[in-house]
């Protein structure tokens, strides 16, 4: 059986203004999800979230992220890759 890697490497690319993003989130959405996944670190300026629902919006976050993921890799496989188009 194989176990999940804790070490795999996220799958950032550069958005058409130079950010560095979570494939398949905005650049907010990536400095939420970061935020999020570290939740001890204090929040940057103006950076708001609903303090009862932290996880559900990780998750959120990571399922559009992984879909986004999936679709590409899919679509590469198949020989079908298309022009990566950021939100």
């Amino acid at each position: 059986m194989t176990q999940p890697m804790r070490d795999a490497p996220r799958r950032y690319i550069v958005d058409g203004t130079g950010e560095r993003v979570l494939f398949g989130l905005t650049i907010a959405e990536t400095i939420e999800f970061e935020t999020l996944d570290k939740p001890d670190a204090p929040l940057g300026p103006g950076l708001r979230f609903d303090q009862n629902k932290p996880g559900q919006r990780w998750l959120e976050l990571y399922a559009k992220h992984e879909r986004a993921w999936r679709n590409w890799m899919a679509d590469t496989r198949a020989g079908r890759e298309m022009p990566l188009v950021l939100n």
